[in-house]
């Protein structure tokens, strides 16, 4: 795997008319939309839908699952260089700060780390994103619960067919 260079210096993405800084591996700002939920200086928009999911998300079982998950994936570390072998010990000292972080709508994820792996056609690469063990942890939690919703209306939905 290689980790990318400065490749597209000139890229902008043009959706609404705000300046934010373009990926790690970048130092230019690009036009990306924010949305007022996560944009700094804003208050959290909250409604009880949302706190019973963020709740959800939050619960210890789901967290250790998720933690499980991302352990099993194993998996390269993201631009923190954090493996996935230091991340409990990690998790166990910032537990709490990092739940309070998320609960308060301060949570943000880094940057994530920009590689290359080989195609099978010849001379061609993919370029992923290689997000923090710590965010991917997140990352699977939010999916659980996702999911397990999804699942339901799906049935829900099925029954009226």
């Amino acid at each position: 795997m290689n980790v990318t260079k400065n490749e597209n210096k000139d890229r902008q993405l043009h959706i609404e008319d705000y300046l934010q800084m373009v990926s790690a591996e970048q130092k230019e700002y690009a036009e990306v939309s924010a949305h007022s939920r996560i944009a700094e200086n804003n208050d959290i928009i909250t409604d009880l839908k949302t706190d019973e999911q963020m709740e959800q998300i939050l619960q210890p079982d789901n967290l250790n699952k998720a933690y499980k998950k991302v352990k099993s994936n194993k998996g390269a570390g993201g631009v923190d260089g954090m493996s996935v072998d230091g991340l409990l010990t990690f998790l166990k000292n910032n537990k709490n700060q990092l739940i309070q972080k998320l609960k308060d709508g301060k949570y943000k994820p880094v940057p994530v780390r920009r590689v290359e792996t080989p195609k099978e056609t010849r001379g061609e690469f993919r370029k992923l994103g290689v997000p923090t063990v710590v965010d991917r942890v997140f990352q699977q939690a939010i999916t659980q619960v996702l999911s397990s919703i999804y699942k339901q209306s799906e049935i829900s939905w099925l029954q009226f067919l």
